[in-house]
């Protein structure tokens, strides 16, 4: 029983960590809001999850930059 217990556990922090791994990868691929742009906490956290750090040539904005001239056309 103890066998079993300790295999839950093992698999549960392997599946914990790939699904952390690729919920960060993926997050630094999209495309980003202007406000979140500089986000350095977020940056932090993904670089020390990752080991890679963000390619901003692949990251676009996610919205106009200029919402307001956007929506009052």
């Amino acid at each position: 029983m103890a066998l079993l217990i300790a295999l839950f556990i093992v698999g549960w922090v392997a599946v914990a960590a790939l699904g952390t791994q690729a919920y960060f990868r993926g997050e630094q691929s999209k495309p980003i809001h202007e406000r979140n742009w500089n986000s350095d906490s977020f940056e932090q956290l993904a670089e020390s999850i990752t080991a890679t750090k963000t390619d901003y040539s692949e990251r676009v904005p996610g919205y106009p930059v200029d919402a307001f001239a956007a929506t009052n056309q």
